[in-house]
């Protein structure tokens, strides 16, 4: 903490960072931010914080953060009022889609930033525009979350609250480092771990989170469905599933069980000995309650969406679905992926997931909204939309996003900018992405303003306004409203996020009972709650599926390889990931004094013999190239992965993995393979 006068403030908040929801107290002295304090009420992570949240105070202040509009003139930026800069925002939207029609626009929306701007921006897009190309960047995280959760279960969110996993016996974990990406979620797993539950995790890295478990299972990167089709033949085979549940609450399983027929050994595609799964299988189909915990390595992966259904499946099998200490329960990595996704900023779903192509839903919010012509059709995606930059996408919005750095094959994302007529983005600092832009504006940062965060428990947590936004930039939501006014918009006399928010449960069922007043306490209020007397929703699928016939489905899914595989020229397999002192592009943990000293410069991870066999050091940089690009960091000679396997961080722009990485796209959801692709290395020079 700084020093400070004596005259503070604390001023309660949610932490901008991975989608726990952690409640935390801005330290306010003298107009400025000065520190922060773990909240103490709060039960989602009572009274702690990790490295991310202690310090997610100082970019807040940075010296370098935007403070007015800018116009790039013959190739270089100058400082602009707003009025001119809305304007000129205005009228070249309005222009390219009188000209080129609905889908030549783009609005891609953060999952950093509040649910009342998530909507704002989704309804003035589809009011001013009427065009459903509006997309947020769960498409590259979880994506096939919202997709296969939905196929399976019929609503595509967890399904039990975090502090359910001391009602659980045994914790499955897959395709998760909750101690590095999410440190509060993991200190509950912890908890339970300690209490005697038992946790199991399987993981191709040997990571943090894998050290504590007490059955730990290494398997071959991207061979998810293999694995998970095995363990259910192995239930099926001993007698173990639940025949009842899945009687009565369950349709296709038949399907499933033939498919799983053919996965009885399948150590040649995952690597692990049948025995093991046998073992695996025994443990999760006899615990009285098992929950499933997953996050990006399920995800993102061309079969994302299949290895999510698959999850479903294994859940569905052993009836552990509905009650406390049981589930299916993604970690979301950024702190509003579930809400974005909630208030529709999503190409095919209107706030609290309403279906555009369905006439009725259309009537209805053309009514509410009082307009007419709401598109029906199913918009491109976020990855899709950087692909058709230049044709047919000729202008884009980008809120929040820094796709040059966090997006797949960074090379294909910055030639497709340079192809748009016209590009706007509205950030706190001059990003990589932004120095692409026609206009940049400056917003605010989450404690320069109020409004709401939804955690990955589906919970509603309020953010709160501390200081003030630096310069001449405005809170985003204000920024919308006014682009709104210049494009004569009705229906966007909003004076605060609260406005907002009330418009967004007027439109939205699901969250029509969760006004402001009923979030000042840190427990807050899980969605769905349709009305004010309605307590809110902790636990999904009680009695019956959120399916329209109630049902939940099993998916007969057959393993396919990644879309890119190891082979001669290109030897090794490259995973990313995340590391417990930054997050994503460094945009805010890079100008964190502390996170920054932790880990200043991105590494790979490479396993002892690989290391000996090419001669490299630990400590020695390297390079790394694939079909997509190349990119130099330094090694980290380990056993954290296995042979012929490396690990990179994600999160670093002159280090930047994404480089490397393959946009080819999961079928269904149009997620990315981000996990999964093929490299080579080289020695470049000695210790550092």
């Amino acid at each position: 903490m700084a020093e400070t006068n004596g005259k503070l403030r604390y001023v309660p908040t949610t932490c901008p960072y991975c989608g726990v929801g952690c409640g935390l107290n801005l330290v306010v002295n003298d107009g400025k931010l000065v520190g922060v304090e773990p909240l103490k009420r709060s039960p989602i992570n009572e009274g702690k914080l990790c490295p991310k949240g202690a310090t997610c105070w100082e970019f807040v202040q940075s010296p370098d953060r935007l403070t007015k509009p800018l116009i790039k003139k013959n190739g270089k930026f100058e400082e602009a009022s707003w009025d001119e800069a809305l304007g000129l925002v205005a009228s070249k939207f309005r222009e390219i889609s009188d000209k080129f029609g609905p889908k030549s626009l783009g609005f891609q929306v953060s999952c950093r930033t509040p649910n009342e701007e998530c909507y704002a921006l989704q309804k003035l897009a589809r009011v001013a525009f009427k065009t459903n190309n509006i997309d947020n960047c769960a498409r590259i995280c979880h994506g096939p979350s919202v997709a296969g959760l939905s196929l399976s279960f019929g609503s595509g969110a967890a399904t039990n609250p975090f502090e359910d996993l001391m009602n659980t016996d045994l914790i499955f974990m897959i395709g998760a480092n909750s101690i590095e990406a999410h440190p509060l979620a993991g200190r509950r797993i912890l908890q339970a771990k300690k209490a005697g539950k038992t946790l199991i995790v399987c993981d191709p890295r040997y990571t943090p989170t894998a050290r504590l478990a007490d059955h730990y299972v290494r398997y071959n990167p991207s061979t998810n469905i293999a694995l998970i089709n095995s363990i259910m033949y192995w239930i099926i085979k001993e007698d173990l599933h639940d025949k009842e549940f899945i009687a009565k609450r369950t349709k296709g399983f038949e399907e499933m069980r033939k498919v799983v027929e053919n996965y009885a050994d399948v150590e040649s595609i995952t690597g692990v000995p049948t025995e093991r799964v046998k073992e695996i299988a025994r443990m999760y189909a006899s615990a009285k309650n098992a929950v499933i915990i997953y996050c990006l390595g399920i995800t993102e992966f061309t079969t994302g969406t299949d290895n999510v259904r698959s999850l479903g499946n294994l859940s569905m099998l052993t009836g552990n679905i509905g009650r406390p200490g049981v589930g299916v329960n993604p970690l979301r990595g950024q702190n509003n992926v579930q809400g974005a996704c909630d208030m529709g900023a999503y190409p095919n779903v209107f706030s609290g997931y309403q279906k555009c192509e369905d006439p009725a839903t259309r009537k209805r919010m053309e009514e509410l909204w009082g307009v007419t012509g709401l598109a029906s059709d199913y918009g491109v995606t976020l990855t899709e939309q950087i692909a058709q930059c230049g044709d047919p996408i000729k202008a884009m919005y980008i809120f929040a996003l820094n796709p040059v750095v966090s997006y797949p094959n960074s090379n294909h994302v910055m030639r497709s900018l340079e192809k748009l007529d016209f590009l706007v983005v509205q950030d706190l600092f001059m990003t990589e992405t932004a120095q692409y832009a026609d206009v940049v504006l400056p917003g605010a940062s989450f404690a320069e303003k109020d409004g709401t965060f939804t955690s990955a428990e589906r919970r509603v947590n309020r953010i709160r306004k501390a200081v003030q936004t630096p310069g001449d930039s405005k809170e985003d939501w204000q920024i919308f409203v006014d682009l709104a006014h210049k494009l004569g918009l009705n229906g966007f006399d909003f004076n605060s996020p609260e406005d907002i928010w009330d418009d967004m449960r007027r439109v939205t069922p699901s969250m029509a009972g969760i006004p402001y007043s009923r979030m000042e306490k840190p427990e807050s209020v899980h969605w769905p709650c349709p009305t004010l007397e309605h307590p809110g929703t902790p636990i999904l699928h009680r009695e019956k599926f959120s399916a329209a016939d109630g049902l939940g489905t099993f998916f007969g899914l057959e393993y396919r390889p990644p879309a890119e595989v190891a082979d001669a020229e290109y030897p090794f397999t490259l995973m990313t990931g995340r590391l417990l002192f930054h997050y994503h592009t460094r945009t805010q943990t890079g100008r964190a004094k502390m996170l920054h000293h932790e880990v200043p410069e991105g590494y790979v991870q490479i396993n002892k013999e690989d290391a000996a066999r090419l001669k490299i050091q630990d400590g020695e940089k390297i390079k790394l190239r694939s079909r997509r690009g190349e990119a130099e960091s330094l090694a980290r000679v380990t056993d954290e992965v296995g042979p012929g396997v490396l690990m990179m961080a994600m999160h670093f722009a002159d280090a930047s993995a994404n480089m490397l990485t393959n946009d080819a796209l999961d079928p269904l959801s149009k997620m990315p393979e981000l996990k999964h692709c093929a490299v080579s290395v080289e020695k470049i020079t000695g210790v550092q």
